[in-house]
């Protein structure tokens, strides 16, 4: 396969927010602004990323009966030193995604690409599929918060745009989340229906 086909098709045609609609815990929690939003989206991709091509890598020796374990562990490996990382360099960061970083071992998208595409391609191919999938997810999710940030607070990633005043605090909400999410989805899908 195309590197670059694999890699478009992760962010437009299996678009894990728009297109397959996995992953919406941490969709709906973390997208009260922009940069929690991209943020989660990036922690994703990393790994989404690793996992990808660890379980291409070991896909042959895994025994069939504990493929879903095994692909379990390796993502919760991953996930463990994302968190440690985050912990030491960027606590703010990590303590502003809270519970949802180590929610990433249970994130559908992770267990789905796995077993879709890393367990029956090769590691550079699922490689591209992690980028590709890890993008389009970040990319909705930095979507979505800002949106939800703009609409509720006047502001993107920090940047004033208009009085805070006439925000709507529902956009910051929960149900705000839920309302642009849905708008959003209908939006992709009219652009994109065809891609």
């Amino acid at each position: 396969m195309n590197a670059l086909r694999i890699i478009f098709d992760g962010i437009v045609k299996r678009n894990p927010t728009f297109v397959l609609i996995l992953g919406m815990c941490p969709t709906l929690g973390t997208t009260s602004s922009a940069m929690t939003g991209m943020s989660m989206g990036l922690a994703t991709l990393f790994v989404l990323m690793c996992s990808n091509m660890a379980i291409s890598a070991i896909k042959n020796i895994v025994p069939d009966k504990v493929r879903i374990p095994v692909y379990i562990v390796v993502i919760a490996s991953f996930v463990t030193i994302l968190q440690m990382l985050m912990q030491a360099y960027v606590p703010a960061l990590y303590a502003s995604l809270g519970i949802f970083i180590p929610l990433i071992v249970v994130n559908c998208i992770l267990l789905g690409r796995a077993e879709a595409f890393a367990s029956k391609n090769t590691v550079f191919a699922s490689l591209c599929d992690g980028l590709g999938v890890g993008v389009g997810f970040t990319l909705a999710l930095t979507l979505l918060g800002a949106v939800r940030e703009l609409l509720g607070t006047g502001a993107v990633f920090g940047l004033q745009l208009y009085s805070a005043d006439f925000g709507a605090l529902l956009f910051v909400l929960a149900p705000g989340a839920f309302i642009v999410l849905g708008l959003l989805i209908a939006l992709y899908n009219r652009l994109y229906s065809h891609a």
